[in-house]
């Protein structure tokens, strides 16, 4: 009676929405911006006193939390003394008169608070400061 007629494959082409797919991700990879990181996350200790007051020329000795340094918000490559002493030598240019400003994440390893001081003794800046922040509720 009734004749059976064979079943026919359906298949779909995916190869033109792959296509489709990387074209979308070259374009996005292309159009995207990507920034790097400029802002050293510190978390400065508290101290009670007068504001210091800044001036344009010094150089500035960050520390984070994890005792990697930072040179005028520029990382050094390693957490090595004499690499210290030759930044702070590179930033100051000779110039002995900088003052040096050191901060310390309130989290920092004290003994890499110590190495920032001994590198700016080290490189003839016997003029440095701690940066601090003042206690919260305390005006002064």
């Amino acid at each position: 009676m009734f004749q059976s007629r064979k079943k026919q494959d359906v298949t779909i082409n995916l190869t033109p929405l792959i296509d489709v797919v990387f074209l979308l991700l070259i374009f996005f990879m292309v159009s995207t911006s990507f920034n790097r990181e400029t802002q050293i996350k510190l978390e400065l200790p508290s101290a009670s006193g007068d504001p210091l007051e800044t001036t344009p020329e010094l150089v500035e000795i960050s520390v984070d939390s994890e005792g990697r340094y930072f040179v005028n918000a520029k990382p050094l490559v390693n957490t090595e003394l004499e690499t210290l002493v030759k930044a702070i030598g590179i930033v100051g240019q000779g110039n002995r008169e900088l003052q040096v400003v050191i901060s310390a994440d309130a989290s920092a390893p004290y003994q890499s608070v110590i190495t920032a001081m001994e590198a700016s003794r080290k490189s003839g800046y016997f003029n440095f400061t701690m940066a601090t922040r003042n206690p919260k509720g305390n005006n002064q």
